[in-house]
């Protein structure tokens, strides 16, 4: 029988006053916000989350924040001194704000930013950018997949809690992360019909499903979800108490992720279980180039009502990403070597 589940908060640290004062900045976008959180976590740096509103003119022309008198942002948590030794953002509604702060420290603040900002790289410290994005230089990081903060210690205790809810359920485990339309993706009734399909093919074939919704899934898409795998062995999360995802990671055999999103494929990919993805609709640019690039290396395979088996190591580029911030702080004396 399907369980139909209807998210605390993500944990964001106090700052070590011992440590480089670091700000991250975010406009409330949850996947920016937690690649910023990885990085400083891989980095060994305490941050303090500032939730900011970028103002309309640092977003369309954000090299504008070097011109004194440009304000950072356009409201949020104040941004005033102390200024901080190290600027984490990520992506182009945030870049002008980083910016900005630079100027306003005195140029004294290191500004490490991910994704493409669109900007000469050398505006930044450290510009960490997917390998589908054309921005390179001395200071640019390319990486495959997205960051993120959930190391196995953070899976294994979400795990723990969700352990008793799936123990009755057969084998092998699926877990199911559904994104939802964007812009460059639209998730169509019938789409979302065939993939529903799809994921009862499994289940028939003697699968326990384990369905996320995710906070994109738009409402039509959760009730085709609900209804379209009622009777289905599984649990199926659309959205209300508290939100499985990280615990149907760390407790699956084998994911299916939608492609809308490359930082849920990612954070599977990091597990280094089978990962399936279900083209919802079809890729288009980036996107498709990212997805070429998992199939080609053999992270992942096109998800089509089956459920297969191979092995990949991990993909997890944060800790070396960290490493990476770690050493050019260390190397200007904001953090010992190490």
């Amino acid at each position: 029988m399907t369980k139909i589940l209807a998210q605390p908060a993500a944990s964001e640290t106090v700052p070590d006053h011992r440590q480089p004062l670091t700000w991250i900045l975010t406009d409330g976008t949850v996947g920016m916000r937690i690649q910023c959180l990885g990085l400083a976590k891989a980095a060994g740096l305490t941050p303090i989350v500032k939730h900011i509103h970028p103002s309309w003119l640092l977003r369309a022309l954000p090299a504008l924040a070097c011109v004194p008198g440009v304000p950072a942002t356009a409201g949020g948590d104040p941004l005033t001194a102390p200024w901080p030794d190290v600027v984490i953002s990520c992506g182009r509604r945030t870049a002008g704000a980083a910016l900005a702060i630079r100027r306003l420290s005195g140029g004294r603040a290191f500004l490490a930013h991910i994704q493409d900002p669109r900007l000469d790289p050398r505006r930044f410290d450290m510009l960490i950018v997917p390998e589908h994005d054309p921005a390179r230089g001395p200071n640019v990081v390319t990486t495959l997949g997205a960051l993120n903060p959930h190391d196995p210690a953070v899976l294994a205790a979400a795990a723990r809690q969700w352990e008793p809810e799936v123990a009755g359920l057969p084998r092998p485990l699926v877990g199911v992360m559904v994104g939802g339309s964007n812009k460059r993706y639209d998730f169509s009734a019938d789409a979302v019909a065939r993939f529903i399909g799809q994921l009862r093919a499994v289940s028939e074939a003697g699968a326990g499903l384990l369905v996320a919704a995710s906070r994109r899934t738009d409402q039509a898409t959760r009730t085709a979800l609900r209804d379209g795998l009622a009777g289905c062995p599984g649990i199926v999360w659309t959205g209300e108490g508290e939100n499985p995802y990280l615990a149907f990671l760390a407790l699956a055999d084998a994911l299916v992720v939608t492609s809308d999103s490359v930082n849920m494929a990612s954070e599977a990919c990091a597990t280094g279980k089978p990962v399936h993805i279900a083209t919802v609709e079809p890729e288009s640019g980036r996107l498709a180039a990212f997805h070429a690039r998992l199939r080609a290396d053999g992270f992942t395979r096109p998800f089509e009502g089956r459920i297969e088996t191979w092995s990949h190591p991990p993909l997890d580029e944060t800790p070396r990403v960290g490493a990476l911030l770690h050493r050019r702080l260390a190397e200007r004396g904001l953090l010992a070597a190490g």
